[in-house]
């Protein structure tokens, strides 16, 4: 399964739409006024079905992940000189970028691949290129995509 991720161009706060392979809408993200980042994601009939939330007075950017308002899971980025390092705290699935920031890969602890994600370059907003191997595995990717964009954003490389 693939999905296209796309900041829209006006808006105050963070606001992206995911799209599926046929275009359609799969998910909705929209940014709250809070202290540090606080994204919540809709489903395509618009009912909201996950939160994102910045930890704030924390070294580097955290993020505390819900599900139906259920806490699953945490990623927080770690101090590193030269390539980017996150550590997800979330179902034993481990996430790696490369040196420039663009492309991930989440893997299972065991090596198999959930999601490989990268930036497509020469648009006007962040747009980023999600593809799942399972289906079911696409909301707690896309969290996570949100995650490392807005951890970008806080540390001030975008």
């Amino acid at each position: 399964m693939k999905m296209l991720f796309k900041q829209r161009f006006f808006s105050w706060l963070d606001s992206y739409d995911i799209y599926g392979e046929d275009g359609r809408t799969l998910y909705t993200v929209k940014g709250k006024m809070a202290w540090g980042h606080c994204l919540e994601v809709y489903d395509a009939s618009g009912a909201h079905i996950a939160t994102l939330k910045e930890e704030v007075l924390t070294w580097m950017p955290r993020f505390r992940m819900y599900l139906g308002g259920v806490h699953v899971g945490d990623i927080k980025k770690e101090f590193t000189f030269f390539k980017p390092s996150f550590v997800l705290e979330c179902n034993g699935w481990k996430v790696a970028g490369n040196f420039l920031e663009w492309d991930y890969e989440i893997t299972e602890d065991n090596g198999s691949a959930i999601a490989w994600v990268s930036k497509q370059f020469f648009n006007f907003t962040d747009t980023y290129s999600i593809e799942v191997a399972n289906q079911e595995h696409a909301l707690m990717s896309l969290m996570i995509v949100l995650a490392i964009d807005a951890a970008k954003c806080s540390g001030g490389n975008a």
